[in-house]
């Protein structure tokens, strides 16, 4: 593919896509769907993508190198969503394409937020997703008409990124959005993203999803220690909580909590990295670290 062609002879094409939207409009499910392997955490908890996180997938036309973006934040102005805001409007001026992510019958202030962002010359694929939870599909029409106005879309996509459903449709037509030119990854790579900063996202996503409500919000995961053995990945993480009533939270009666996010997150880095995992857990109290600049950084957030 080195020159810059396909088995057919058309120009082969390359190049990367920003996934945008509120929080929980689905980005990294659809992200995950596109490129056919988790790479991206999911919950149904706002703010769960905290990170710029990249997703790649090769075919014999192109390669589409998908930027999962964190949501934009509008409720909680510390320092941690301020970062995240700034990864959001940073990857709109880095990208070939955009997709603008809502939910099917629902478009509020929170959405024009977003669309406030999109820089006016940018290529923006309108991507309505849920529609599979649209009882009366003829509603759909007029909403396309009324999100219409909103934006000069370049295309507007209804789908299913939970279900699948028109995912296939999306990559067709964002194909001729792309410039033509060489891969710029491995034809079997599926993320930028190493497996420690995986190893923390995985994490993260199991006490998001087993928590649920009780989750606090001032929680983010440091990985400590990270090592690679062949088959065998040695990790030990820290859960850093913000306050110290959190910790008893995070890890249950009689340890039950850490217990079952430790195996889970376990699991599911094995199927990932292909690997045998020693994974070991603890709970640690640094107060102030979502609003602290310099915690953030040591935290990996840029």
């Amino acid at each position: 593919m080195q020159d810059n062609h396909t088995p057919d002879g058309t120009a082969f094409h390359t190049g990367f896509i920003a996934i945008v939207g509120r929080p929980n409009v689905g980005k990294s499910t659809l992200m995950n769907r596109l490129i056919g392997l988790k790479v991206s955490i999911v919950s149904s908890k706002a703010q769960t993508t905290r990170h710029r996180v990249s997703g790649i997938l090769t075919d014999d036309t192109a390669q589409f190198v998908f930027v999962d973006t964190p949501g934009f934040q509008t409720r909680h102005q510390n320092a941690l969503n301020r970062t995240m805001n700034r990864t959001v409007t940073q990857s709109l001026a880095d990208v070939d394409l955009v997709y603008l992510v809502i939910e099917a019958g629902k478009f509020g202030p929170e959405d024009e937020q977003v669309v406030a962002l999109l820089p006016r010359d940018a290529k923006v694929i309108l991507v309505i997703n849920k529609v599979d939870t649209v009882a009366d599909k003829s509603s759909l029409l007029p909403f396309i008409e009324r999100i219409r106005g909103a934006f000069p879309f370049a295309e507007v996509v209804p789908l299913s990124a939970e279900r699948g459903k028109n995912v296939d449709a999306l990559l067709k037509v964002s194909r001729t959005y792309l410039p033509e030119g060489p891969p710029m990854f491995g034809p079997d790579d599926v993320t930028d993203r190493s497996e420690r900063f995986l190893a923390a996202e995985f994490l993260r996503e199991k006490l998001f999803r087993l928590l649920g409500d009780e989750l606090p919000y001032g929680m983010t995961v440091e990985i400590e220690r990270f090592e690679a053995d062949g088959g065998l990945r040695r990790i030990n993480a820290a859960i850093i909580v913000d306050k110290p009533g959190h910790k008893g939270i995070v890890i249950g009666k009689g340890g039950e909590h850490l217990k079952r996010i430790s195996t889970e997150a376990r699991k599911a880095m094995e199927e990932l990295f292909g690997a045998k995992i020693y994974l070991e857990v603890w709970v640690k109290v640094k107060s102030g670290w979502a609003d602290d600049e310099r915690a953030l950084k040591s935290l990996g957030y840029d």
